[in-house]
């Protein structure tokens, strides 16, 4: 679904991809993970043709990204932090995204869900990290993507939301979705992880199952396979 070949991306002096192969199967979730610094968030820009001067080539359902958007309209993107005008209220931004796509079948399962109804005249300013969070997920799955690709999609969220999401994940994977998620809370989204990806300094360390990776270091569950990895304790 997403193929990268010798991804290469530097500022400078500072290399932050360093020839990343790395193919994102069709139909699977896959927990990008890493430490702060490793290059996620640059590989996942390159994806999303945020970041346009690389070295290396990127593949979506094989056809080569070359600085083209049209393509996005198949992804479904939540970042850590969206950035949004404060003065707009939230029926705004939900009006305005539609705008873009004025024939697209919406998927408002989340905005019910999260009980969104009750916040749209509120301005995003006004907004309690949590609620912009709940916003950010419902605009992802908003026009039904073929992929998805999440950066920390429960950071900030309360557990029943985190819940309801995570179980919207698993929904639309069931369906067929190609999902991408990154997210620092090992433990909680374990279960959702059918491939994982690490991340080091700039390079793929692993792509494989959970337990291919659990042979591999020795430990007990993923947080302890990845922690294992990032000390450079392999068995």
């Amino acid at each position: 679904m997403i193929e990268i070949n010798n991804l290469n991306k530097a500022y400078a002096n500072l290399h932050v991809l360093n020839n990343i192969n790395l193919n994102i199967e069709k139909g699977k979730i896959t927990y990008l993970v890493g430490p702060n610094g490793a290059g996620k968030t640059t590989l996942i820009k390159s994806i999303l043709g945020l970041i346009k001067k690389y070295d290396g080539s990127i593949k979506i359902d094989g056809k080569l990204i070359n600085g083209e958007s049209d393509y996005r309209n198949i992804i479904g993107y939540m970042p850590q932090i969206a950035s949004f005008p404060e003065n707009l209220i939230v029926q705004n931004i939900f009006e305005m995204v539609k705008d873009l796509r004025p024939n697209s079948y919406c998927d408002e399962e989340l905005i019910i869900e999260f009980k969104l109804k009750r916040e749209m005249n509120k301005r995003l300013k006004n907004l309690s990290g949590g609620t912009m969070q709940k916003v950010n997920a419902a605009l992802a799955f908003l026009f039904n993507p073929n992929i998805l690709i999440l950066d920390e999609p429960t950071a900030g969220l309360d557990p029943v939301s985190s819940s309801l999401l995570k179980d919207k994940i698993l929904t639309e994977n069931k369906k067929g979705k190609t999902i991408l998620f990154t997210s620092h809370i090992i433990s909680e989204l374990e279960d959702l992880a059918q491939r994982i990806a690490f991340i080091l300094e700039g390079k793929i360390s692993f792509h494989g199952s959970l337990e291919e990776l659990i042979n591999m270091t020795g430990g007990k569950n993923l947080e302890r396979s990845v922690a294992a990895i990032m000390i450079g304790k392999v068995a």
